[in-house]
């Protein structure tokens, strides 16, 4: 998988604005680490994980939405064990993602 450092470098040398999402706290079960990434641009190409399931989609429409504003914002999601099946996920717990646009 392509480093997401030279991803990144990559988009902003040919002019793209990047959004950067970030997984900034777990609590129980989740499907990445902490510091885990996502990278959108404004093209709407993908480059990382930072879940997986509808909460990836998810990230995905806020980090375009913080591409067009400009406002970082964290995000906070989480379902009890029994029904995180039923909505796509994986696991149980909570995660926190922070989102941010890049200003180079």
């Amino acid at each position: 998988m392509p480093d997401e450092f030279q991803i990144l470098d990559d988009w902003l040398a040919r002019g793209d604005e990047v959004a950067v999402a970030t997984v900034v706290k777990t609590y129980g079960s989740a499907p990445r680490r902490e510091g885990s990434k996502m990278l959108v641009n404004s093209r709407g190409e993908m480059q990382g994980s930072v879940s997986g399931g509808c909460v990836e989609g998810a990230v995905f429409e806020e980090c375009s939405r913080t591409l067009k504003t400009g406002r970082p914002k964290l995000l906070k999601f989480g379902v009890a064990d029994e029904t995180a099946w039923e909505v796509g996920l994986a696991c149980g717990g909570t995660i926190e993602i922070f989102v941010e646009k890049i200003n180079w």
